[in-house]
């Protein structure tokens, strides 16, 4: 039955594109389009009502602008797809809004996805290949429930060369962005805000310097009543679930200015059979997580993360980084700040060099006296140096099966209290030093 209706949608849509490219061969307003290489999603038959769905009309147009390449344009209004989109080769979807929007009142470029309801492996609603484009439009699930979450395919599936999503938002998608697994280069995607419950992006089997910009997941874009939005579910369930970034196989990755809230795990870089990432990471934010960044692999250049933020401060024990025994590779962060009621900041079970350096670390705002100490490790080498530990408890602990540290000028709160288990392994030098604990009563 699903195949028979995928070729009756084929049928039309390809009845429709010949439609479409007769319409453009006469002397008329659709000829002065095409020629200029813009196709209204109107002119192929697109309602933009809501009700009616427009998937057909929408390929067609599509269809006909991959012939020679051009732009595909969506006027306001509300476009129901209820099957996947293919963007050819050479052309771009374009809506009406040059940056994202807040989800009330639900205006401009809106696409109302309904296939693949409970179906996660299913086609994306936006299958992309080489140098196609999405932008300034709106993306909405319709028939998703916040107390009732079901899974849905990928919104965007990225391959090949060259391709853009930028200006989206992204009201309600389970799944919003997946490059690869198929081999890729140069991904850009920018300028995309809204709510994923799942997953934000998945980047795997790129091999050359993908670029990601200024996206930032939060419940706030389904949380109000005009679209069907209710805060507390919707929190609950991207604290519990959310995995905002995660980074398989890609080479010389660019991440800048981006964020989440809340999530399970904000950053996560994982080992695929395509491989693992290396890349810079900067100005990036995890916030109301169980576990902001955590390291399972990389690549032996590893991985740079300057001016980051990170607040954990959910599940059973929340933590800022982690990286585990499966990391053998080398971790770098500068200038980042670790705040929030984390029972701890960094805790390394893996990795070849640990680097942290100019960050600021803390627990409940200088409230934690005792317990797990912010920053511990255990295997690898590390080195802290100039760091602020803002917390009355200890600061640092150099465990049994770490090779070598060097824990240098650094201060804190009442000093920098350090734990060392590998005696002299360990570089220990003009640190502030550990003022007595107050007198009891005083």
């Amino acid at each position: 039955m699903r195949n028979n209706s995928l070729l009756l949608i084929s049928n039309l849509s390809l009845a429709l594109m010949m439609s479409f490219a007769a319409l453009a061969s006469g002397a008329s307003a659709t000829d002065t389009k095409s020629n200029s290489g813009v196709f209204a999603a109107r002119d192929a038959g697109a309602r933009g009502d809501g009700t009616n769905d427009d998937t057909v009309a929408i390929q067609a147009a599509l269809d006909a602008a991959g012939q020679a390449g051009g732009v595909v344009s969506l006027a306001p209004g509300r476009y129901l797809v209820k099957a996947s989109l293919r963007i050819p080769p050479g052309v771009t979807l374009q809506g009406v809004h040059d940056a994202p929007n807040w989800s009330a009142p639900l205006k401009g470029s809106v696409i109302l996805a309904t296939a693949g309801r409970d179906a996660e492996e299913g086609p994306a609603l936006f299958e992309m290949g080489d140098s196609s484009q999405v932008r300034a439009l709106t993306v909405y699930y319709p028939d998703q429930r916040p107390k009732d979450i079901r899974p849905y395919p990928w919104t965007f599936h990225l391959r090949g060369f060259d391709n853009t999503v930028e200006d989206v938002t992204l009201i309600n998608s389970y799944n919003a962005i997946r490059i690869g697994p198929e081999p890729n280069v140069r991904h850009r995607i920018r300028n995309v805000y809204g709510c994923a419950l799942r997953r934000g992006v998945l980047v795997d089997t790129c091999s050359d310097i993908g670029r990601i910009d200024n996206v930032h997941f939060h419940c706030h874009w389904w949380s109000v009543p005009e679209v069907g939005g209710e805060w507390a579910p919707v929190h609950e369930y991207m604290w519990k679930n959310c995995e905002a970034f995660i980074f398989g196989r890609t080479d010389w990755e660019y991440v800048n200015n981006t964020f989440v809230f809340p999530a399970n795990i904000g950053y996560r870089f994982i080992h695929t059979a395509a491989g693992e990432a290396n890349g810079h990471f900067s100005g990036i934010g995890a916030d109301e997580a169980q576990i902001c960044v955590k390291v399972e692999s990389i690549q032996r250049m590893g991985l740079l993360i300057s001016n980051g933020q990170f607040v954990a401060m959910r599940g059973e024990h929340p933590r800022q980084v982690v990286i585990d025994k499966s990391c053998s590779a080398s971790v770098r962060l500068v200038n980042c700040a670790f705040w929030g009621p984390a029972e701890q900041n960094v805790v390394a079970h893996g990795g070849r060099f640990l680097s942290l350096s100019d960050c600021y670390f803390s627990s409940g705002y200088s409230a934690k006296t005792s317990g797990p100490p912010l920053v511990e490790a255990d295997a690898g080498r590390l080195q802290v140096r100039g760091c602020s530990f803002d917390a009355a408890g200890p600061g640092i602990a150099l465990r049994k099966g770490l090779r070598h540290a060097i824990i240098s000028e650094n201060n804190g709160l009442r000093g920098v209290e350090i734990v060392n288990e590998i005696g002299t392994n360990a570089i220990i030098s003009l640190n502030e030093p550990v003022e007595p604990a107050p007198a009891p009563g005083r």
